[in-house]
């Protein structure tokens, strides 16, 4: 009974720990939501003008058509009406961390301007918002460091938005592009001028041996497929 006891204690102790809500957080082993909003209108908005369902992944396979990236959303741009209710199913198919947030959200609805959706590893989370009429461009990315800059970058538009965002892969262009420099040092010179001209003897030697390599393939030919 002791035993029992216990168990259930530790039971009530890992749930308090595991899966923790305060205000607009809801958090356990597997992420966290923070700020979904289901119902909460808001103030330029009367009603909900459309109910859209999002399906989001995230991952590094998403990353492998832009050069230089690393990570990436499947989609980089999303177009709602004013007053839109958008319920987000974020899935991670990595094995590591990944975060959707959305920045310059009215704060009276959302916290710090921001709905943020994490996942620790490979699974899925949902939840919803709504947006208000303001025709705009919303930031959406992971905040993890290097994530956003290695190409996990988004945009969501209301109403066409009121323009793209810098950066924004396959989209618009980077505010400062990568650079990628080459170590112009003797050993690569060497390297460059010796490939060179190893690689023009080579077409030399063929072009002067031509009829040479030409009957000893026939020779080759002959041996190996002879004549009956």
């Amino acid at each position: 009974m002791k035993q029992f006891l216990i168990g259930l204690v530790m039971f009530s102790v890992f749930q308090t720990v595991f899966a923790m809500e305060h205000g607009g957080m809801l958090m356990d082993e597997k992420g966290m939501i923070m700020n979904a909003n289901t119902d909460r209108l808001p103030r330029d908005c009367p009603q909900i003008s459309e109910n859209v369902d999002i399906t989001i992944h995230a991952g590094q396979q998403y990353a492998e058509k832009f050069t230089g990236k690393m990570f990436a959303f499947d989609t980089q741009e999303w177009d709602v009406k004013p007053c839109a209710k958008i319920n987000i199913t974020f899935i991670n198919d990595d094995q590591i961390r990944h975060q959707l947030m959305i920045h310059g959200l009215p704060g009276y609805l959302y916290p710090e301007g921001m709905f943020h959706l994490e996942l620790n590893g490979a699974g899925q989370l949902q939840a919803s918002l709504i947006l208000p009429s303001q025709k705009k461009t919303y930031l959406v990315h992971c905040e993890l460091p290097q994530h956003m800059e290695k190409g996990m970058k988004a945009q969501l538009k209301v109403d066409g938005g009121d323009g793209d965002l810098p950066s924004i892969p396959g989209i618009s262009a980077p505010i400062k592009a990568d650079l990628y420099k080459t170590d112009w040092s003797q050993l690569a010179w060497a390297t460059i001028i010796i490939s060179i001209l190893i690689g023009v003897s080579f077409v030399l030697i063929t072009i002067i041996y031509a009829d040479k390599l030409t009957s000893l393939a026939d020779k080759i030919t002959t041996k190996i497929n002879p004549k009956k």
